[in-house]
């Protein structure tokens, strides 16, 4: 029998695993888009910016660790990534609606164009496109679209 995962706000001592974490899972989730930033400036920002600035929740298995992690920044879902083993098991599902349980008055995101799965998966749970960009607004510079989903 597997241990349920866990969904519970970030600590600062969260801050190393979420960051390796948020790296597998943009490596095999984006392998097209490339990171501007190195591996340490990312671990940086997810602790100097992510987890201070932003509600910040993880999933977390009692054997394999953080596995998910999930920012919101007032209605902004600005983060969302699990670890690649661990897609399609509904923890993207359980961090969609606790999001919109903390922002029950709509929420709005960003996702590259080139990530048709994240697209497929937020379209599913009730978002919207309303904005299509060449991605001059980005750090990637890569196209993204604008979702937002109002209830």
């Amino acid at each position: 029998m597997t241990t349920p995962v866990t969904l519970r706000r970030a600590v600062a001592a969260d801050a190393r695993p979420t960051a390796d974490l948020w790296l597998r899972s943009f490596a095999a989730a984006l392998p097209t888009v490339t990171r501007p930033r190195s591996d340490d400036e990312v671990r940086a920002y997810i602790r100097d910016v992510v987890l201070p600035l932003h509600e910040t929740w993880l999933a977390e298995d009692a054997e394999a660790g953080i596995v998910g992690m999930m920012a919101l920044h007032g209605d902004l879902l600005a983060q969302l990534y699990l670890d690649p083993g661990w897609r399609g098991r509904g923890l993207g599902d359980r961090f969609v609606a606790l999001a919109k349980e903390r922002a029950p008055g709509g929420l709005t995101l960003w996702a590259f164009q080139v990530n048709k799965p994240a697209r497929r998966f937020y379209e599913r749970h009730g978002f919207t496109a309303v904005e299509y960009t060449d991605g001059a607004g980005n750090e990637e510079r890569e196209p993204d679209v604008r979702y937002v989903w109002q209830p």
